[in-house]
C-alpha cells in the first residue's frame, strides 16, 4: 500500500478558507495596554517556537517513514545477507541439530584417533620409561623389542613403533618416535639435523599424498608433539639444548621436561625451572603452548597456568606399590615412595593432562594448521621460483646462451640457490 504524504496529513498550517464555510471575515480593532502588549508579544514568540518545533518533528517523521519503507523493501540490497541467531525457545519444535554431535562421535569411535609423539634426549634420562608411564602400557621401543641390548649409537637414528590402544571403546593409534644417539657423542655438532630432516621428510610425504589423493593418502604427519628431556643439572640450559629447541620449535610443538626430577630438592627444582624459563625467553625459543595460538580468554587462562609450570619436573616408572592400601605408580627408595601421580612429589600429572586429556586435539591442529601449512607454503614458493627460473632460461639472452654461464654452457647454480 503506497504511503501517504505525511506532510499533507500532519501539517497544522493547512486550513479551510472562511469563504468555503459560508462565513465572512470581520475586521475588529482592539486597543491594548503596554503590559498586555508585552504579554501578547511573549505569547506570539512562544507560538512561533512551537510552530517551528512542530515543523521539525514533521520533517523527522517524514525521514523516518521513508527509511522504514526503504528498509522493508524486499528488493533493497541492504536487506539481503542478514544473519541472526535463533535460539531453542524461538523454534517451532524439535529440529535435531544436536544429533550431529552423536554422528560425529560414532564416526570418530569407528575410525579412531591418531597421535604421534617424539621423545628426544640423551641416553639414560628415562625416555622409554616416561612414555610407558604416560600410556600405562609397554609402548616404548625398548619395552616391545625382544632381546633389547642397551648400547650407545654412533649416529642419531630415528626409530618408531606403533600401537593401537583401546580404552572404553575408544581406539587410538599411537606412534612413538625415539632418537637414540642424540647428545651421546663427544662432538654433538649438528646432531639435530637428522631429526629436522626426518620431520621435513614426513611433511613432504604428506604433501605428495595430499596432492595426489586430496587427503594425504595413507601418510600421517611426523610428530604432533616433541617431548624434550633436560637433564636435572640444576644449572642452565646447555648449548645443545638451546640449538635443538630453536630449530625444532619452528617445525614441531616442543614440550620441555626435567627428567628424573626426584634427584633435585624442591628449592633446587624451583630455581632450575626459573632459570630455564629465562633461557627460553632470552633465546627466543618457542615452546608449546604459544600465546599467539590462544583462541579465547578461557584458553588463555588455562594456557597461562601451563606456561607458568613449564618445564615440567617429572618422574617416570611403570611399577606399582602399596600406599595406604592403594596401588600407586611410584619409585621406591630407602626413605619412602615417590608417587608419580602425586602433585606434591612431581609434575607428571600436568604433563599427562597436557598431552592427552586437555590438549591432544589442539596439538594435532597446531601441527597441521601451523607447522605443516608453513612447510607447504614454503615448498610451493620454491616450486614457483623453480618454474619461473626454467621459463626464463627458455628465452635466449643477448649473447644467445639461453641463460647458460658463458663458455661451458652450464647454468649458474650459485645464483639460483642464493635466490632460493
Amino acid at each position: 500500500m503506497p504511503c501517504q504524504d505525511s506532510s499533507k496529513v500532519l501539517d497544522p498550517e493547512t486550513a479551510i478558507p472562511l469563504e468555503e464555510r459560508g462565513m465572512e471575515e470581520e475586521k475588529v480593532t482592539v486597543e491594548f495596554k503596554p503590559e498586555e502588549e508585552a504579554q501578547i508579544a511573549d505569547n506570539s514568540a512562544v507560538e512561533t517556537g512551537l510552530e517551528e518545533m512542530d515543523q521539525e518533528m514533521v520533517r523527522e517523521m517524514e525521514v523516518t517513514m521513508e527509511g522504514d519503507v526503504r528498509d522493508t523493501s524486499p528488493c533493497h540490497p541492504e536487506s539481503q545477507g542478514l544473519q541472526g541467531t535463533i535460539k531453542g525457545h524461538d523454534l517451532f519444535g524439535y529440529v535435531g541439530i544436536e544429533a550431529v554431535l552423536e554422528q560425529m562421535r560414532r564416526k570418530t569411535m569407528k575410525a579412531g584417533f591418531e597421535f604421534n609423539i617424539m621423545v628426544v634426549g640423551q641416553s639414560g634420562l628415562g625416555k622409554s620409561t616416561l612414555v610407558n608411564t604416560l600410556f600405562k602400557s609397554k609402548v616404548s621401543r625398548k619395552s616391545c623389542t625382544l632381546n633389547y641390548e642397551e648400547k650407545i649409537s654412533k649416529t642419531v637414528q630415528l626409530q618408531s613403533v606403533s600401537h593401537v590402544i583401546e580404552e572404553k571403546g575408544v581406539k587410538m593409534k599411537l606412534t612413538v618416535v625415539d632418537t637414540p644417539g642424540f647428545g651421546d657423542q663427544i662432538n654433538n655438532d649438528n646432531c639435530w639435523e637428522p631429526i629436522v630432516n626426518y620431520v621435513n621428510e614426513q611433511y613432504e610425504r604428506y604433501l605428495k599424498g595430499y596432492t595426489s589423493t586430496g587427503s594425504g593418502g595413507s601418510q600421517t604427519l611426523a610428530s604432533h608433539c616433541c617431548v624434550y628431556f633436560l637433564p636435572a643439572t640444576g644449572h642452565w640450559l646447555r648449548p645443545i639444548d638451546v640449538e635443538f629447541m630453536k630449530r625444532l620449535g619452528k617445525i614441531v610443538s616442543i614440550v620441555p621436561v626435567i627428567a628424573k626430577a626426584d634427584t633435585l630438592t624442591m628449592e633446587e627444582r624451583l630455581e632450575f625451572k626459573q632459570r630455564i624459563r629465562q633461557d627460553l625467553k632470552a633465546n627466543g625459543i618457542r615452546v608449546y603452548p604459544q600465546k599467539e595460538y590462544d583462541e579465547d580468554p578461557e584458553d588463555r587462562i588455562l594456557n597461562d597456568k601451563i606456561r607458568e609450570n613449564i618445564p615440567f619436573a617429572v618422574v617416570g616408572t611403570d611399577k606399582e606399590h602399596q600406599v595406604n592400601g592403594n596401588k600407586v605408580l611410584g619409585r621406591k627408595t630407602k626413605w619412602g615412595i615417590i608417587e608419580v601421580e602425586n602433585m606434591a612429589h612431581c609434575e607428571f600429572a600436568n604433563l599427562r593432562d597436557l598431552l592427552i586429556r586437555s590438549h591432544l586435539q589442539d596439538l594435532k591442529e597446531v601441527t597441521h594448521n601451523i607447522h605443516y601449512e608453513t612447510f607447504r607454503v614454503r615448498r610451493l614458493n620454491e616450486s614457483n621460483l623453480t618454474v619461473h627460473g626454467l621459463a626464463l632460461s627458455c628465452f635466449p639472452m643477448e649473447n644467445g646462451t639461453h641463460g647458460s654461464n658463458g663458455t661451458n654452457g652450464t647454468s649458474d647454480r650459485s645464483d639460483s640457490e642464493s635466490h632460493l
